[in-house]
């Protein structure tokens, strides 16, 4: 009995070690991480409306509103950071509005944004080369291939084309209305998406592997209130 008992203590000293483990990196990788939303104004970014060009937003498309990001979606095109980034983890959270606009707007339609990431963006355009991490109701978390650039998904690498897609694995959404946490890691060639903390796909060796992030504007309103990431060494 004493030898049971003090097996058993030493299994729960090991979890809460584990534990306290887990909530330390968890503690240090937020602290690692740094805003590129302020909640203020789009400093570090730059706007591009396909029919008004670049920064030119006279209908406020992208407007900041309560320290939230507004896209109304009336416009498509997008947000685009300044700077490049390679290997990182990128963390949103985002949750839809009520409004959609043509061609998206019929009571059927999905309600649409992503996240486009290693953008080769030598001129703006709907939509430059890029991987994508797709925001769109029921498929948050699939991956998006654009203007030929690959990855490799289940040993199978993609065909490059205008558009090609691998399915999340699993779902992990919220209902339309509540705040969905996405979070897209590009480590070393590996691409993780991970919805609401749980990992929905994986792929890995993309063609392209260093680039802008852009969040889009795709016909439907929608709200953020985090974007921040952290480099990865």
């Amino acid at each position: 009995m004493v030898r049971y008992k003090r097996l058993l203590m030493k299994r729960i000293f090991a979890g809460c070690f584990l534990l306290g483990s887990l909530y330390a990196g968890a503690q240090q990788t937020q602290k690692n991480m740094k805003p590129l939303f302020n909640g203020k104004n789009l400093n570090g970014w730059h706007s591009f409306l396909r029919s008004k060009g670049k920064n030119n937003d006279p209908e406020k498309v992208f407007a900041i509103e309560n320290g939230l990001l507004h896209i109304s979606g009336k416009e498509f095109g997008y947000i685009c950071t300044d700077k490049e980034y390679s290997n990182f983890h990128l963390v949103v959270e985002c949750k839809w509005g009520l409004k959609k606009y043509p061609p998206r707007d019929a009571d059927t339609t999905k309600r649409d944004n992503g996240i486009l990431y290693f953008v080769q963006l030598s001129r703006d355009t709907v939509w430059p080369k890029s991987i994508e991490c797709q925001i769109q109701e029921g498929d948050v978390g699939d991956f998006w291939m654009v203007d030929s650039a690959t990855i490799v998904v289940d040993g199978i690498r993609s065909v490059p084309k205008d558009y090609a897609s691998s399915k999340k694995k699993t779902d992990a959404e919220k209902p339309s209305g509540e705040w969905n946490r996405i979070e897209v890691i590009a480590d070393k060639g590996k691409l993780t998406h991970i919805v609401n903390g749980k990992i929905v796909n994986e792929g890995s060796d993309p063609s392209i592997s260093k680039g802008k992030i852009i969040i889009q504007s795709e016909g439907a309103e929608i709200y953020y209130r985090k974007i921040e990431i952290e480099a990865l060494k």
